[in-house]
Order: structure tokens, then C-alpha cells, then sequence
């Protein structure tokens, strides 16, 4: 786990130092008289309905009503549809971080995605409630969200760190554009038939050239996602590593690799038949790239903060969405 603190039930148990926390050591017992214990309370929380969808409203306005009976304080997010009445974060006059305590989305993944992303730069935490498809992230059900919630409010939640990227745009040797990917960053051919082509190296080493479709860097979160349609392995959320998928490659013996999660990785995209290739991160127009210009994926500083409900099973998840039997 990422992170300078673990938490666990509610709880968050500060590490000896502000190194990270390695997913292979054993968090410390509650009773360890080593161990400062904080209880996290939310108290006011921001409700993000699905991206400038009206026809969530009715279970919006369920899940603020039953926050509000409860004693909390809500706000609606930015990705909530205007036609939705209530008081906004923005009213407040306060920062962000100084409104609420935690974010619920009301939506599917990409909706999770963007809130997760933005919250994650003042630290703060999401859970989400699936009206969408899938819904890996937002893996509460809306017809169960009461008791799932009233759980949460009583404490009986972890918060798991999961990694972030940063990719970058290069274009004359300086940076042009930056945004933080949760799920993947991906370079493709884009809306043509022809194929791109592209060096790719991992903390300056170069691993081949590829001529394709084009390529997916995923971190565990996005296993699922993108990269496990172009046959990508599932790692389990909190594996520190990354993913390097190639999507379609001309040549078989270009398989998927998994990184750890300190590589820094550069595609330099050459002259082939696609004048231009596309690139996208969380599935969101990143930028297009010439001939000539790289797409840089670093591990990024920050680190989502998602609210598991305790018991959630991130395998539970997978035999449910994937159908396994």
C-alpha cells in the first residue's frame, strides 16, 4: 500500500516514518502502545452525480436525505447536473478540502474516475455508487446503498491508496501537458486503419520498437479496465507495478509486460504510415502526437484514496463482474 499512513476501519495508523509503506509488510495491531490511533468521522460530505445526468437525481436526492437524517451535512459536486437542487460545494466559500470529508459518487466509473482524481490532489477520500455497467470502483449497488453507507458511518470501512500516474506530453524537448490517470494513459492509431508505430523505453532503456495498434500503460486499478480487453494480466489493486499492454501488434512476440512501479517510461512516437497518433488518459482526449514527440508516464506523488466497506472482496468483484464460475 502507497501511502503515509494506513487506514484500517476508520482508523489511521501513522507508519515510523514517511516512507512508503510496502504492500508486503504486515500493518502493526491496534493494542501495539507504538501505534497513534485517530478515529475518522465524516461529517460533511459531497455528492457527485453522474456527469450532467438528470436522470439521477431521484437516487441522489435518496442518498442526501439519508445522509442528512443521520446528522451530516452535504453538498452536490460539479458533475452534478444543474437541474438538481441543492447547495453546491462552491457555496460554501471554502476550499475544497476544508467543505467536505469525503466524496460520493452517484454514476459510473468515468464519472469515479475524474472525482477520484480531482479529490485526490487534497487528499481526500471517494466511494462510489454504481448506476453505470461494470462499476469495479463504484462497487456499491444503488437499490442497497443504506446500509452499505450507515456501515461506513459507523466506521466499519478501510481506505485503500491506490497509485496514480503522470503522464506528459513532450513536444521540442519541454514538457506541453500534464494530467494525473488513475486507470491507464494510452497512445493510440486513433479513427484510421493504419497502423502507428513507436519506441518505447523504461527508465532509459530501450524495450523495442512496436508497429500497431498502439500501446495501453495501466496501473493495477486499470488492469481491469482497457488493458484487460487487449489481453492484459488482472493485478490485484494494490501490487505496486505497471502494466505495458501493446494494442493489435504487427509482430506476435510483443506481449503484455508488467513493470514495478518506479519505472519511468517514454514512448517516442517515429514516422510510419499514421502521420499522427492519439493519446487519452482515463479514457479523456489527452493530446496528439506528431512525429518526433513522446508521451512520458511517471508514477505520480499523489495516490487515490478509495472506501472499501469492511469485508469488500476485491475477488468477490471479479467472480460478479467477470461472469467467472
Amino acid at each position: 500500500m502507497l501511502a503515509k499512513g494506513l487506514w484500517v476501519c476508520g482508523v489511521i495508523i501513522p507508519p515510523d516514518d514517511s516512507s512508503v509503506i510496502s504492500p508486503f509488510r504486515r500493518p502493526k495491531k491496534l493494542n501495539d502502545p507504538s501505534v497513534t490511533v485517530k478515529i475518522m468521522i465524516f461529517k460533511s460530505i459531497g455528492l457527485f452525480g453522474r456527469y450532467q445526468d438528470v436522470a439521477v437525481k431521484a437516487t441522489l436526492n435518496e442518498i442526501r436525505e439519508h445522509l442528512e437524517q443521520r446528522g451530516r451535512s452535504v453538498f452536490l459536486g460539479d458533475t452534478t447536473h444543474q437541474e438538481i437542487e441543492g447547495l453546491r460545494i462552491g457555496d460554501s466559500g471554502q476550499p475544497l478540502a476544508e467543505t467536505i470529508d469525503l466524496g460520493i459518487v452517484v454514476g459510473g466509473d468515468g464519472t469515479m474516475l475524474h472525482v477520484t482524481s480531482a479529490l485526490a490532489r487534497v487528499s481526500l477520500p471517494v466511494i462510489g455508487i454504481n448506476m453505470g455497467r461494470l462499476g469495479f470502483l463504484t462497487d456499491i449497488p444503488a437499490d442497497t446503498f443504506r446500509n452499505d453507507l450507515d456501515l461506513m458511518l459507523e466506521g466499519e470501512f478501510e481506505i485503500e491508496e491506490r497509485m496514480m500516474l503522470k503522464a506528459g506530453l513532450t513536444r521540442n524537448g519541454a514538457i506541453q501537458a500534464e494530467r494525473l490517470a488513475l486507470n491507464d494513459v494510452v497512445l493510440s492509431k486513433g479513427a484510421t486503419g493504419k497502423m502507428i508505430e513507436f519506441d518505447t523505453r523504461v527508465n532509459g532503456e530501450p524495450i523495442g520498437r512496436v508497429r500497431g495498434d498502439g500501446v495501453i500503460v495501466a496501473t493495477p486499478t486499470g488492469s481491469t479496465a482497457y488493458a484487460l480487453s487487449a489481453g492484459g494480466p488482472i493485478l490485484h489493486p494494490l501490487l505496486p507495478a505497471i502494466v505495458l499492454t501493446p494494442i493489435c501488434p504487427h509482430t506476435l512476440g510483443q506481449r503484455p509486460i508488467v513493470l514495478d512501479r518506479y519505472s519511468d517510461i517514454q514512448i517516442d512516437f517515429v514516422e510510419s504510415d499514421n502521420e499522427k497518433g492519439h493519446a487519452f488518459v482515463d479514457g479523456l482526449d489527452f493530446a496528439v502526437v506528431h512525429t518526433g514527440e513522446s508521451l512520458t508516464i511517471t508514477p505520480a506523488e499523489l495516490s487515490a484514496r478509495l472506501v472499501r466497506i469492511k469485508g469488500h472482496s476485491h475477488y468477490e468483484v471479479l467472480h460478479s463482474k467477470l461472469g467467472w464460475g
